[in-house]
């Protein structure tokens, strides 16, 4: 890859090499999901329901912020509230999270993860961090510092709000 150093000493790219960083990205995410994918496979020929990506994501923060509320899940997540519902309703019922009422809003549901959520939330994180583990051994820990900052820099201000509030919750 060739790149150029203008005057302030930035980095600069082209639009060729831009697109290939895109590219890597989505080719990245998809064997990023597939481990997962293939776990929650493998339920649905168990259950009645087709667990999803939108089941991953939400076992996966409700397992990170347990309580945390449905506002904050759909803060996070990024989805329409009768979206999450779905979503929720089938995760409730299949005894993989409980709702429970606000102590002071009863208005408010808070979200925790059963025994069996936190197994499969478990299950589905383990299969990720080994396949970001033998990348990160790979690329080595300079190559790992960059990377994040270069994810911590795409996120809009507030979406690095609320990772550095869940990064800093559970450090």
């Amino acid at each position: 890859m060739s790149e150029s150093i203008g005057s302030e000493g930035l980095l600069f790219l082209t639009d060729e090499q831009l697109q290939q960083g895109s590219e890597a990205m989505f080719f990245a995410y998809r064997g990023f999901t597939a481990d997962p994918d293939r776990i929650l496979e493998e339920l649905n020929l168990d259950r009645d329901h087709n667990y999803g990506r939108a089941h991953h994501r939400a076992v996966h923060f409700i397992g990170r912020a347990p309580g945390t509320t449905v506002n904050n899940l759909l803060e996070i997540l990024g989805v329409t509230k009768q979206s999450l519902n779905r979503v929720l309703r089938t995760l409730v019922q299949d005894g993989l999270v409980e709702s429970q009422i606000g102590k002071s809003d009863r208005r408010e549901r808070h979200l925790h993860l059963t025994q069996e959520g936190m197994n499969l939330a478990q299950a589905l994180s383990e299969v990720q961090r080994a396949r970001m583990r033998d990348a990160y051994r790979a690329a080595g820990p300079e190559a790992v510092r960059g990377f994040k900052q270069v994810l911590e820099a795409m996120m809009d201000v507030e979406m690095r709000r609320k990772y550095n509030g869940l990064r800093d919750k559970n450090e």
